[in-house]
């Protein structure tokens, strides 16, 4: 006679064996990358038609150089950015970056500027007597930093005029003189020709790079209000080339050193 009570045991580990298994097997797979293979494949390699690539590139290549080479201005002497305390180059920047913005900051916000800060380190080439082409701004100008007004109090200023004198480099200035002294202090601060106000806000415009407290320059991050003007400072360079046949720096004195 059959001991149905073992056989219901047996039966039971059974159906519980294979529904483990069923489970398992059903079970979503993980794999893992133990090895990684790659291959260098030059773009000279044999398996590549060079020349239908270069046909296919060209005509791109053609309109890029057309419209980098057209000559939009002239200038009749070089700009470059050698000089203690300014340039030919920051005057010329600082000019332009600050007249060209000026306009869009007050368009937006009927607000006036009162000063441009760039910096020494941002100009990567000059503008050479001749020709001047939007292939020249970008080689003076080739990164994507776009214009920024930051509003600062009159103590950010003075840290301003304290900052040049440390760093011993002609930033790109415009809206803010001073004298330095023969024991190399700052004295007759002036913006916009009227001494510097500690409970006035005053308009910087700068580069974006620069507004992040880039170059040391952690005054801008002090800044009580921020205003993107959405314009690459590459783009004020060309668009004033466009509009001014004549490129030329003003050479007034903006730091005097007694």
């Amino acid at each position: 006679m059959v001991k149905l009570k073992n056989y219901n045991v047996v039966l039971k580990h059974f159906v519980l064996l294979l529904t483990f298994i069923t489970v398992i097997s059903c079970a979503e797979k993980k794999y893992v990358v133990t090895k990684i293979e790659g291959k260098e494949i030059g773009i000279t390699d044999k398996n590549y038609e060079v020349a239908e690539l270069e046909s296919f590139i060209k005509p791109y290549r053609d309109r890029i150089d057309e419209d980098l080479n057209k000559v939009l201005a002239n200038a009749p002497e070089t700009l470059d950015k050698s000089g203690q305390w300014q340039t030919s180059m920051g005057n010329f920047l600082a000019d332009i970056t600050f007249e060209t913005a000026d306009k869009v900051f007050y368009m937006r916000e009927k607000k006036s500027l009162d000063i441009c800060l760039l910096n020494h380190g941002g100009i990567r080439s000059i503008i050479p007597k001749g020709n001047v082409t939007a292939r020249t701004a970008y080689e003076v100008m080739p990164f994507e930093n776009t214009a920024i007004v930051i509003a600062l109090k009159g103590e950010q200023i003075l840290e301003i005029v304290n900052y040049i004198l440390s760093e011993k480099k002609p930033h790109p200035l415009k809206g803010l003189t001073f004298t330095i002294d023969k024991n190399n202090q700052p004295k007759d601060i002036l913006v916009k020709g009227s001494p510097v106000d500690s409970n006035k806000i005053y308009y910087v415009v700068t580069s974006d790079y620069l507004s992040n407290g880039g170059d040391n320059m952690l005054f801008f991050k002090k800044g009580v209000a921020q205003y993107d003007l959405e314009y690459k400072l590459r783009n004020i360079i060309i668009d004033y080339f466009k509009e001014n046949k004549t490129i030329t720096a003003n050479k007034d004195i903006r730091i005097t050193k007694e």
